[in-house]
């Protein structure tokens, strides 16, 4: 039977949709001041706002190989965007901690159905020689969304109230919500497998379990039983969970994909690639505001620049790729975080504003050079009856490296503090911005290792034939 799928109104409604989502992971770290005043709460509370949005979407994104087979595109679609809806209006609406969390937790939920099924759609209507300037916008989403989150949210912040950074999502989110019922159409196959509750629930404690571990370490310490536990429960559980996948006919996410050495390297690039931006997008604000006593609506401008530039190289890199392949991008794109790692971990409290935002511009040159490319290739590498496995793999894996790198960044920031303030010195903004070079350390080596990483890259060999002619649909665009 012919179908006919409009491709542009299809990936405007997802697009919207994945740009909102990832919006949220960082729209909020610039208002945690604001809202700890005005909610009367302590630091160790706000995070959670974070915190929770993550570990919703990493618990979330490896449930969506199963949801993918059980509900149609359209079904998941429209139940996320209207999700996203009711979670923005919840936040908007709140006056309170509990229910802003509870606005913030059915966001997540939306974004762990939303993100996967992006990718998802996108290998199932577009050939693979398309692919990767069609993943290269989404790859503008992933990117360039987090990199403008502060920005946006410092603007608002600077003439209204932390509620406006929600009230601004939801038009867009209308939007995207009316394009995906006129236009979305059916472009999974429904084969409604069994639902194994076993992998079902240590996919979650697994997930879980590490991302509240890691998230919790800077506030209690990585030496604290509550951490402790919880990773060593994570690990456990996820070793169990994939012990079952591999023995399962038909598993939950099937781990197999990771037999495809460049699915395995693209899945680490990007892992790599997001705790980079994730990281960044913790310090930098943080700097501005507490090393450089800036204040929080010039922070936002001072961050638009990097942010532009992300979205920019997001949507050239896939078609770069579609030229070129993966191998020099990816090379060139860590090598170019090197060198912004290495300015800024020499930040100092005199830095001119020239010398950061010349740091922030390459990392956001250098991140989406690798983001698109290595996602393209990986998934490229992989079976037709693979890829929805291998989106939810690669989605969980960017949501909880996401989570870890900002916990990490976090932890370290504290250490630098700690360690100034133990050597003698009295300056807040010193110890500040020496926590804030350890915190960019990280991103140093993490940059230096997806360099060693990327020499083993190579073009994927397509493992399938044009899922387009296969299922004889008629494009239309």
């Amino acid at each position: 039977m012919q179908q006919d799928i409009k491709r542009l109104p299809i990936m405007v409604g997802l697009l919207i949709g994945g740009f909102i989502g990832m919006f949220s992971e960082t729209s909020l770290n610039i208002a945690l001041t604001s809202l700890m005043k005005d909610l009367d709460i302590h630091a160790s509370t706000v995070q959670w706002l974070t915190t929770g949005y993550l570990l919703v979407v990493g618990v979330l994104v490896p449930v969506s190989g199963l949801l993918i087979r059980w509900f149609t595109t359209r079904q998941l679609l429209i139940t996320a965007l209207s999700a996203f809806i009711i979670g923005s209006l919840v936040s908007a609406l709140s006056h309170s901690f509990p229910l802003l969390l509870a606005g913030r937790l059915i966001q997540g939920i939306a974004t762990g159905i939303l993100i996967p099924l992006i990718f998802n759609t996108i290998m199932a209507i577009f050939p693979p020689q398309k692919r990767g300037s069609a993943l290269g916008m989404v790859g503008l989403v992933i990117m360039l969304a987090p990199a403008v989150g502060p920005t946006v949210a410092g603007l608002i912040l600077g003439k209204l109230t932390w509620q406006w950074i929600f009230w601004v999502m939801i038009p867009f989110l209308i939007i995207a919500l009316i394009l995906s019922i006129l236009f979305c159409r059916n472009v999974n196959v429904v084969t409604r497998p069994k639902v194994d509750l076993l992998s079902i629930t240590l996919s979650t404690i697994g997930f879980g379990t590490i991302v509240f571990g890691f998230s919790s370490a800077g506030e209690t310490g990585w030496t604290s039983i509550g951490v402790i536990l919880s990773l060593i429960i994570g690990v456990l559980a996820l070793f169990i969970f994939v012990l079952r996948q591999l023995r399962m006919e038909k598993p939950m996410i099937n781990v197999r994909a990771f037999k495809f050495p460049m699915f395995t390297i693209g899945t680490l690039l990007i892992m790599i690639t997001f705790s980079i931006i994730m990281s960044s997008m913790l310090l930098l604000p943080i700097y501005w505001q507490s090393g450089k006593l800036v204040a929080v609506a010039i922070v936002g401008l001072l961050l638009l620049p990097g942010g532009i530039t992300n979205g920019i190289v997001s949507a050239v890199s896939g078609k770069l790729y579609d030229v070129y392949g993966a191998k020099w991008l990816v090379r060139a794109g860590f090598l170019i975080n090197i060198i912004a790692g290495v300015m800024l971990v020499n930040l100092q409290t005199s830095s001119s504003f020239v010398f950061i935002i010349t740091a922030n511009l390459l990392l956001m040159i250098g991140a989406p050079l690798v983001m698109s490319p290595a996602q393209t290739n990986g998934l490229n590498a992989l079976p037709r009856e693979l890829s929805p496995d291998g989106s939810a793999i690669m989605n969980t894996a960017q949501q909880v490296s996401g989570a870890i790198a900002t916990a990490l960044a976090a932890a370290l920031l504290g250490a630098g503090e700690h360690t100034y303030f133990v050597s003698g010195g009295h300056s807040t903004v010193e110890a500040l911005t020496n926590g804030v070079q350890y915190g960019f350390i990280f991103t140093l080596i993490i940059s230096i290792i997806g360099f060693v990483i990327s020499f083993f890259v190579k073009p994927a060999k397509i493992m399938e034939i044009n899922p387009i002619k296969e299922q004889k649909i008629s494009v239309s665009e």
